[in-house]
């Protein structure tokens, strides 16, 4: 959701409390101006009764006022004398049907004897007036809340646009490009102030990535070469037939472990160049296929070993990857498939087109297969396994849109690759 949706729902939300706790206050308020109004009405027609009384001495029943009905009806002497006011339905002549009144009650001395006189005054102008005030105030208060919605969305929207505008810059910045973050400057000062440090920190991240990457061409390339040439003296010297046998087994150790140095060295090095997204021509590649071709590119070693090959569902499973990164992440997942299988075992090859599977036979799993995919966390400690193949094998599938997941069932080892949904 976006953030002025967000801010709009919460603003009108709110609105719509203030307004109805406001609209109870105002029908409250309306409702009692009007009872009090009835209600001062009502003494003085009690004034005007009483006045009455005083002159006449008496009450008649032929003194009937059309708006106001009084009732005057004796009543014992313990009958308490304070005056009271009370909501009545009364029941029209006319068309028999009942109205609001709204009713003194007091008591008085007529000829000598207790009355209890109640004083009725029609409510009915009032209701209509209260319902008039009623509708007009919330038809007011409903143009209002949409008006100020209104106008909050645009002037929201002005307000927030350097913010969107410099969002949206951010998505298209490359790191690899030479081009410097270019970033406006609003007049509201939080979000001058936001885009200058971001134009500072994508000047810094720029200098860093051009820094790293020339750390690792220059590594890639100056340590590559040493270690090339050690190789191939040490070669020569394995062929010398001067050595003995310890100097020659020196020896041995020596080259072995120039060459895990230097299968090291390029892992590492591909790990920091794929982390730092150095690799930027993707193609459109089937990963079952370059599978297949890569199963069939080992048949001498698969053979050697006696392994056996099954391939089922061969529906293609395309990806975005640049091709050295689709060739490295196949021979890895070949290598550790073949590398931990045994004599006379068995390889699977699963595509559905969603979902890529490739299983091999082994023993079980002596390590935490949640950590299989860490850097230097082997299965075994052979020489050849410098614990980086499956590290790799993370890297691509996080930074292009892939998952990987391992399971292990009934003797099968299974790397399982497949799409991440798309984010919303």
């Amino acid at each position: 959701m976006k953030l002025l949706a967000k801010t709009n729902r919460i603003y009108l939300a709110f609105s719509l409390v203030i307004y109805l706790f406001a609209g109870l206050a105002f029908y409250q308020v309306v409702r009692f101006l009007i009872y009090k109004e009835v209600e001062s009405r009502l003494r003085v027609e009690r004034l005007d009764f009483e006045n009455y009384i005083q002159i006449h001495r008496a009450w008649s029943d032929s003194t009937y006022f059309i708006e106001n009905k009084i009732d005057v009806v004796p009543a014992g002497s313990s009958v308490q004398k304070a005056e009271m006011f009370i909501d009545t339905l009364i029941r029209n002549r006319y068309d028999n049907e009942l109205m609001p009144f709204r009713q003194l009650t007091f008591y008085t001395t007529i000829q000598g004897k207790m009355h209890r006189v109640a004083i009725r005054k029609s409510l009915i102008q009032s209701y209509q007036l209260i319902e008039v005030i009623t509708v007009t105030m919330a038809a007011c208060l409903g143009l209002l809340l949409l008006g100020t919605f209104w106008f909050q969305g645009k002037l929201s929207g002005r307000l927030w646009h350097p913010f969107y505008e410099t969002l949206s810059r951010i998505k298209r910045f490359n790191l690899a490009s030479a081009t410097p973050l270019q970033l406006d400057k609003p007049e509201i000062n939080e979000f001058r102030e936001l885009n200058e440090v971001l134009r500072k920190m994508g000047d810094k991240m720029q200098q860093d990535y051009r820094s790293l990457k020339e750390f690792t061409e220059n590594a890639s390339h100056e340590i590559q070469t040493p270690l090339a040439l050690i190789n191939a003296k040490v070669e020569q010297l394995i062929q010398s037939e001067k050595l003995t046998e310890t100097q020659t087994r020196w020896i041995e150790d020596i080259y072995q472990a120039s060459r895990r140095m230097a299968r090291l060295n390029q892992g590492l090095l591909l790990l920091a160049k794929i982390e730092n997204q150095q690799f930027t021509h993707n193609q459109t590649i089937d990963l079952a296929a370059l599978l297949a071709e890569k199963l069939d590119d080992m048949e001498e070693v698969l053979h050697h070993k006696r392994l056996s090959v099954q391939s089922q569902n061969n529906i293609p499973f395309e990806v975005q990857l640049p091709m050295p990164l689709a060739e490295s992440l196949v021979m890895n997942l070949v290598n550790n498939a073949i590398k931990h299988n045994y004599p006379d075992g068995r390889l699977e090859l699963v595509s559905d087109g969603n979902q890529l599977w490739l299983g091999n036979t082994g023993s079980p799993l002596t390590t935490n297969p949640e950590r299989l995919f860490e850097r230097f966390k082997k299965e075994g400690s052979g020489p050849d396994s410098v614990g980086l193949g499956l590290a790799i094998i993370k890297e691509i599938c996080d930074n292009y849109g892939l998952r990987i997941r391992y399971e292990e069932h009934n003797g099968w080892h299974r790397f399982c690759i497949s799409r991440k949904p798309e984010e919303a």
